[in-house]
């Protein structure tokens, strides 16, 4: 699988926010992202050839469709019904070839198509497949160094919430897809156990404290009917028999359906999933509790691939660490003029206290099911404001519907705080902002709005919905993905609002800042962990000494970075050259800058690299000017 359809597979899966778990550059390129245009420079200066231009865009278009190919669950993350009853083929030796065949299609496109022949469009398509590939050449020594398994993400999570997520039953062939999957996880599980138990060997693995973890959320799978004598289903059990209900057919053939995944989950998912946690105590007993990408072959120069992947930049480790350092001073600097206007007399870090206990008991809901109820509805309100009033920020608005769940009870304590999963691109299925409330001490009201705006709308929902609605535009941009450029959008939406008049409470603008904070606060953590070698409980003293956030927040959120190294670091980053890019064009063309306007720049193209969305918005800006 290439790069490209591992983006397509984790943002979608949404561990990121995840989502995103690979990105791309900012200031100064980490790449030249005009190599080939750089070769053409000594050869005449070409016009657009319409049919030049044609032929690789669809050239484009038969790649991706030979990359989905080779994966069925991408096929069902696209809302494509092919190969609904299997699992990705995730052998090493598959993935080598996946790798041969991006480079041969490399090779196959410099050698067929002139960058100089083709339209400004295709001209970034093929700059983009060429950054894309040679962004994975750069990775190809560390291939194997992203945890198969973790405490934060891995197949042991992904595949249950894959098969609840993404796998629709509308019809009694699918109900059998579903079956067939679920026989199948055995071996699609055995093989990442068996990418697990190589990484090991070459001493790749997370900290001994993560196992625990792992086996929990393992064992929450295989707990409850038809696994043991419970009375209550187990999470696959009920999601099936949801599905099976729903289908309009005889009581009789819904009973074989469920008879027939009963045995799927005896006989495939349960000893599958009692043999990765075989593995976890094995390894568990033998590994010590180091905790950052140093501890790895190689660890120095990986982290340093990890940040220029992310944050798509040449930023070094010391560069990001001090740049998180200046931010927090800043922002810390406005959060004291919001503790002088409520009136609180103290500190800010005594504020900070204040605000994690909520000793008035007025900055969380009651960690109930009706807590969560409120907590869930009053985001889906925010969003239903916000929505209202898109026309004064975009021309471009999505077509894909949004709601708003909370996390699966199976994954929650391991999952991330919220994040967003894209829609099916045929409309069969939205987009869903997912809010983590295992314990609502952890989501406080005052961070709802800012929260809420970055996964939904005008965040992630609004730049990953238009990217997948974009016309013309080859199948492969509007499915990838760069962190630094969706992670910095969602940052920037944050802060959107502010000026349409939100975060009229002063303590729902402090939650504003207190999200800032917090990935600011991840560029110093990050680099502290996997650079200067801080321990996990260094590194959560940290931000509990510079951040409001509550104690559960903090634990969970270091023992993601831990897990992802350099992801974490691609947020404030990017959000930082999307607000530079805004301040420079509101500054060349004054009176006449519409933010509307200039979020079209911005998101028009989808996803890219920070340099090369400098390039779009800086050529925007020229031609305005000249207008």
């Amino acid at each position: 699988m290439t790069a490209q359809f591992r983006n397509i597979l984790l943002i979608s899966a949404a561990s990121v926010a995840l989502v995103s778990a690979c990105g791309r550059d900012e200031e100064s390129s980490a790449v030249n992202t005009s190599s080939t245009a750089t070769q053409e420079a000594n050869s005449e200066q070409a016009k657009p050839d319409a049919g030049q231009t044609a032929k690789i865009n669809q050239w484009f278009e038969a790649q991706f469709e030979a990359d989905v190919a080779r994966s069925p669950m991408t096929q069902t993350f696209l809302g494509r019904k092919t190969n609904y009853d299997k699992w990705d083929n995730v052998t090493e030796e598959f993935e080598q070839e996946s790798f041969e065949l991006q480079m041969a299609a490399l090779k196959e496109m410099r050698e067929t198509f002139s960058l100089e022949s083709l339209d400004p469009s295709a001209q970034l398509s093929y700059r983009l497949f060429e950054y894309e590939a040679e962004q994975e050449q750069r990775n190809q020594p560390f291939d194997d160094h992203w945890y198969v398994f973790s405490n934060f993400r891995g197949p042991h999570s992904s595949a249950p919430a894959f098969l609840i997520n993404q796998h629709r039953v509308d019809d009694v062939e699918e109900a059998e897809a579903y079956i067939a999957r679920l026989e199948g996880m055995k071996e699609y599980l055995a093989q990442n156990q068996k990418n697990a138990e190589a990484q090991f060997e070459r001493g790749i693995y997370p900290p001994k404290w993560a196992y625990a973890k792992m086996i929990e959320t393992s064992r929450n799978i295989i707990s409850g009917a038809p696994y043991d004598d419970s009375e209550k289903p187990s999470t696959l059990f009920a999601d099936f028999n949801k599905k099976i209900d729903g289908l309009d057919i005889e009581d009789e053939q819904k009973q074989a359906l469920k008879s027939r995944a009963e045995q799927a989950m005896i006989n495939s998912v349960k000893p599958a999933y009692e043999a990765l946690i075989d593995m976890f105590q094995t390894q568990a007993a033998q590994v010590n509790n180091d905790d950052g990408a140093w501890k790895l072959p190689d660890g120095e120069a990986y982290y340093a691939n990890r940040l220029e992947v992310m944050t798509t930049t040449n930023m070094t480790a010391k560069e990001v660490h001090d740049l998180g350092l200046s931010e927090i001073d800043r922002i810390h600097g406005e959060m004291n003029e919001i503790k002088e206007q409520v009136g609180f007399d103290g500190t800010l870090q005594e504020f900070f206290v204040y605000m994690r206990e909520d000793p008035d008991g007025k900055f969380t809901y009651p960690n109930t099911e009706q807590g969560r109820a409120d907590y869930l509805a009053k985001a889906t309100e925010i969003i239903d404001v916000m929505r209202g009033r898109l026309d004064e920020l975009f021309y471009t608005k999505p077509k894909a519907d949004l709601v708003v769940k909370k996390v699966e009870p199976f994954r929650e304590k391991s999952a991330g705080k919220a994040f967003y999963q894209r829609p099916a691109p045929d409309g069969s299925r939205p987009g869903i902002y997912y809010a983590n409330l295992y314990n609502t001490a952890n989501m406080p009201i005052y961070q709802m709005e800012a929260l809420a705006y970055h996964e939904g709308i005008p965040g992630h929902h609004m730049q990953l919905a238009i990217m997948q609605e974009l016309e013309n535009v080859p199948s492969f941009r509007r499915f990838g993905g760069f962190t630094a450029y969706t992670e910095g959008w969602g940052l920037y939406s944050e802060y959107i609002p502010k000026e349409m008049g939100f975060y009229d409470d002063p303590y729902s603008d402090f939650g504003r800042l207190a999200m800032e904070l917090w990935r600011a606060a991840r560029l110093v953590v990050d680099t502290g962990i996997h650079d200067k070698k801080w321990t996990r409980e260094e590194a959560i003293n940290y931000l509990m000494e510079n951040t409001p956030n509550p104690e559960g927040d903090v634990v969970m959120a270091i023992e993601r970075y831990i897990a992802m190294p350099g992801q974490a670091t691609a947020y404030k980053i990017g959000m930082n050259k999307i607000l530079e890019l805004r301040r420079r064009a509101e500054a060349a063309l004054g009176d006449d800058f519409d933010v509307r306007a200039f979020h079209d720049v911005v998101l028009k193209d989808g996803a890219l690299p920070l340099a090369i969305l400098e390039e779009q918005v800086d050529a925007w800006i020229a031609a305005s000017t000249a207008n």
